[in-house]
């Protein structure tokens, strides 16, 4: 997740207004209106002089910049910068912001050496397009692979402590949070996003399973789901594998009876991979088939293909490790 800043030099009270309603992380303003801007929310406010914006036109350039990197002061890249310079002061500092001014320049910018630069600082001239660039570099996380599942078994498991997170974002049908018994093999847990004649819809809300489930988060991690609290960002991810960040509102774990439902995939070697996820045994509570649609787990039935993700790699403290773990 990148940094987004707003750079409004010359200042403009309404571009301001639009910028902080549109997330951005800080902004770059003149040194005369810093304490106006820091009064309108909480919100970095820095002079531009402060952290000026230097074009590079030649080598000196470059090196200049990577002085004062180095040395710890703030700088920004004016538009006009090219990948190779870009690249060579990536060499020397994690704190590289590039000035952009169209939601293009931004994916460039955040995609070189693919680690990208660590902000990009919107002109006025991208005023625009501001929304689009803050909702991809700070909510997207980029496509994750799901591939279809074959549901083994589905069978009553007692009673047990399961989560509901209630997020801060309104989902949509086929979205949802990936959960599983292990981490390399989570199932894809719709977003309560139907209506049924009982229960209204409830689309800022994933009932996802058992306390002890995993649950896959940004930066390419785990949790577990007990360890989910108010504030924490969860990764959402659709039925056809974008995914973005909501962040939580409210963790409720109450004790409901649960099912234990069990699927299959098979690698194009031939070879199977199992998986088994603990979810509420309520009609409310759906996993996604492969065209999207949700299906009630009350409804699921040996046969059924729904969505999952598979992943070979162990974790330790919810972080991807290179070692053989068993999960069953």
């Amino acid at each position: 997740m990148k940094k987004v800043l707003f750079r409004c030099v010359p200042y403009d009270k309404d571009a301001v207004t639009l910028a902080l309603e549109s997330g951005v992380d800080g902004l770059v303003v003149p040194a005369g209106h810093v304490q106006e801007v820091a009064s309108l929310a909480r919100c970095t406010v820095v002079a531009d002089e402060d952290m000026p914006c230097i074009l590079l036109q030649e080598k000196a350039d470059e090196e200049n910049v990577a002085r004062m990197l180095q040395q710890g002061r703030s700088v920004i890249l004016a538009r006009g910068w090219e990948i190779i310079p870009v690249e060579n002061l990536l060499a020397v500092s994690d704190n590289v912001v590039a000035e952009v001014a169209s939601l293009e320049e931004a994916r460039l910018a955040a995609g070189i050496l693919e680690r990208g630069v660590s902000a990009v600082a919107v002109s006025a001239r991208g005023v625009e397009e501001l929304k689009d660039i803050v909702k991809e570099l700070k909510l997207s996380q980029g496509t994750l692979e799901l591939v279809p599942a074959t549901v083994t078994a589905v069978s009553a498991a007692g009673l047990g402590h399961r989560v509901c997170v209630d997020t801060m974002s309104l989902m949509r049908t086929g979205q949802g949070m990936l959960v599983g018994n292990s981490s390399a093999f989570t199932f894809l847990v719709n977003a309560e996003t139907e209506h049924n004649e009982y229960v209204a819809a409830r689309p800022f809300r994933v009932n996802a399973g058992a306390v002890h489930a995993y649950a896959v988060m940004p930066g390419d991690r785990t949790t577990y789901l007990e360890e989910l609290s108010a504030g924490t960002e969860v990764l959402v991810v659709d039925h056809t594998g974008a995914t973005g960040i909501a962040t939580v509102g409210r963790v409720k774990v109450e004790v409901r009876p649960m099912l234990l439902v069990r699927a299959r995939v098979q690698g194009p070697d031939g070879q199977c991979t199992e998986g088994a996820v603990f979810l509420q045994n309520a009609e409310t509570i759906r996993l996604v088939r492969t065209d999207g649609t949700p299906v009630s787990v009350v409804a699921l039935k040996e046969g059924d293909e729904i969505l999952v993700r598979t992943d070979a790699a162990g974790r330790h403290f919810g972080m991807r490790i290179s070692e053989e773990i068993r999960e069953e």
